[in-house]
């Protein structure tokens, strides 16, 4: 498994809260955890031991299409209970290569790398994904791969007809289009975890992270966690969305995941179809030819820093789904252009615009170009100018107000510095409990995704 916890350190450590909590699909809730448990995002089955643990070892005296074909005689057999160890070496699988195996949340199956070593499971060309999970007519549950690294072919890796599937730990790059697509039927309780991603297609594919979900949905994802992982250097294709949630996936938490270099924007969420909200937290963004990170409506967006972003930091607008119901609390929003563009905020109801630290070096800090009729705004610090509201913050000092940040995001420590503008700014009715370090906050209430340090 890459070290990709550490790499989401880099930002002041994307640390997970242990209080904060997400839904799941009986409307209990989980609670976040310290960087050292990361389990809180894993199944409620991730501690099941197998039943009986197979080894496969890359034979050199085999070629590498020897050696993935081997690798796709074992794979399908495989029973509830039964973990496979793949060894390290080059697998290179021709065909259509679909896993359609069901455990239990009693006895998982296991696809894991073995310790200490890299299996890479690739494709001689690009006329199919790489590695398809539950598709032609099939199904896949309680089924978790780690470890893997996963390149070549059309999609990266593939999850059609699933639930209960585990994706922890993986390195997807070079593919054609996408790195993890769900997007050809209904899923739901989806882990996606530790992943780094990178350079998933190339300049003539769609070129995304994470495509969840499929277009006013059609096929959604529900009560999924993605979690931890790294996305990153998607500046070519068609596309090039880090981590993209599409209409009507609902109830699903995104969070403490870093993303950055994006053509499209690092994170985009649309709106849940009336259903569970999405919540949005504790997440970095950092530059895209876009929004840094977009979100239309029914979510909760908090503890997320976003630096950079050629369109705004952050932009909310009517995108599959409709701009209502969406809190945006305790954010902190920098960028050289605008900072966040608020376009279909008026007159609609359940929409917070609350103790958000926005900065912006050369326009607009917040920019409601439509009005801001009905939204709830308080608690704000703002640099750069407001337009369409005239209330709800108050201004800031520039980047002195943090210890070390840049307009483009190459310096991103944004715990507020002594004498800051944003120490105490906040109103505590839109108070969240933990900032972004999950650290405590103290009184009197700092404005944006971190709490001063003394």
């Amino acid at each position: 498994m890459r070290a990709t916890i550490a790499i989401a350190m880099l930002c002041l450590s994307a640390t997970m809260p242990p209080a904060q909590q997400a839904p799941e699909a009986d409307g209990a809730v989980v609670d976040a955890a310290p960087i050292g448990e990361p389990e809180v995002y894993f199944p409620p089955w991730h501690g099941v031991e197998p039943l009986q643990v197979l080894h496969v070892r890359h034979n050199p005296e085999l070629t590498d299409e020897e050696n993935g074909a081997l690798l796709t005689e074992i794979i399908p057999a495989l029973q509830p209970g039964q973990m496979l160890v793949i060894g390290g070496g080059r697998y290179c699988i021709g065909g259509y290569f679909n896993i359609a195996l069901n455990g239990t949340a009693e006895a998982p199956i296991w696809i894991v790398a073995e310790e200490g070593q890299t299996p890479i499971i690739t494709r001689p060309d690009a006329e199919q994904n790489t590695i398809n999970v539950g598709g032609g007519g099939t199904s896949a549950s309680y089924l978790c791969l780690r470890g893997l690294e996963i390149t070549g072919g059309s999609q990266l890796l593939r999850l059609h007809n699933c639930n209960n599937v585990w994706i922890d730990g993986c390195h997807l790059h070079h593919g054609q289009h996408g790195a993890i697509t769900a997007n050809t039927a209904d899923t739901h309780h989806l882990y996606l975890t530790r992943n780094e991603i990178h350079h998933p297609g190339g300049p003539e594919g769609t070129n995304e992270g994470m495509y969840l979900g499929a277009n006013n949905g059609r096929y959604v994802m529900r009560d999924s966690i993605v979690a931890l992982n790294y996305v990153h250097d998607i500046d070519v294709g068609t596309q090039g969305d880090g981590i993209e949630v599409k209409g009507g996936s609902h109830s699903n938490w995104i969070v403490a995941n870093v993303v950055r270099d994006t053509r499209y924007p690092c994170i985009l969420v649309y709106g849940a179809g009336g259903k569970g909200p999405n919540i949005v937290e504790r997440n970095i963004c950092l530059r895209s030819g876009n929004y840094a990170m977009q979100v239309t409506g029914e979510a909760i967006v908090r503890n997320n820093l976003v630096i950079g972003g050629e369109a705004g930091a952050f932009g909310s607008t009517d995108n599959q789904g409709t701009t209502r119901d969406l809190q945006v609390v305790h954010n902190t929003f920098v960028n050289t252009g605008v900072g966040a563009n608020l376009t279909s905020w008026s007159d609609r109801e359940g929409l917070v615009f609350a103790n958000n630290a926005v900065y912006s070096r050369d326009a607009a800090s917040i920019r409601f170009p439509n009005g801001s009729e009905g939204v709830t705004l308080a608690g704000n610090v703002v640099f750069g100018e407001v337009v369409g509201s005239g209330g709800g913050f108050t201004r800031g000092n520039g980047l002195t107000d943090f210890l070390d940040v840049t307009w483009e995001g190459a310096a991103c420590n944004a715990t507020p510095a002594e004498g800051s503008a944003l120490i105490g700014a906040a109103d505590p009715r839109f108070a969240v409990e933990l900032d972004l370090t999950g650290q405590p906050r103290a009184e009197p209430l700092d404005a944006g995704a971190y709490d001063a340090r003394e």
